[in-house]
């Protein structure tokens, strides 16, 4: 399903064809050591990723990750998307790119739509991110989204994460 589309990049729900992309997305050495292991090894365990992660939350919230890919070729970039986490207080805008798309602006503008979406479709309006304390990178788009700095925030599993408030 079409969430959205920007200058460069058309955004939509993550589906079990996807599964191969995650398999590769999910073991980059970038997407391990910022955001963490998934397990997710083969498509089948992609499948269940999807299944159990981004279907369920677009069935209980009506948004969850989506796939980013280019708009003139369609080849896939990476996820983007909003996130109901328990434990904070809003609702949290993610993304993962391919390394080769990093540095681009990419991460940026399916964020900017993404979050034009969920207030527009949803009414989403107080959002939030988090990132590991040296993730620079991710850092820099939630800065240029307009974020602030709020504090350090820790998950029930115990990882401190930078928070940043629009």
């Amino acid at each position: 399903m079409f969430v959205c589309e920007t200058p460069r990049l058309y955004v939509r729900r993550l589906d079990d064809d996807d599964a191969p992309f995650l398999v590769q997305l999910l073991n980059e050495p970038s997407f391990l050591q910022n955001i963490g292991d998934r397990g997710v090894r083969s498509p089948d365990d992609a499948r269940a990723y999807v299944a159990k992660g981004p279907a369920a939350s677009y069935a209980q919230h009506g948004f969850g990750l989506f796939h980013v890919s280019l708009k003139d070729t369609r080849e896939p970039i990476g996820m983007c998307g909003l996130l109901k986490r328990d434990w904070l207080a809003a609702v949290d805008i993610g993304f993962a790119y391919l390394p080769q798309y990093f540095g681009q602006g990419y991460g940026f503008e399916a964020a900017r739509g993404v979050l034009e979406w969920g207030r527009r479709e949803k009414g989403i309006q107080r959002v939030c991110g988090i990132t590991k304390l040296d993730n620079y990178g991710s850092i820099r788009v939630l800065e240029k989204l307009g974020m602030k700095f709020e504090g350090i925030v820790t998950s029930p599993e115990g990882q401190q994460s930078k928070l940043f408030v629009l």
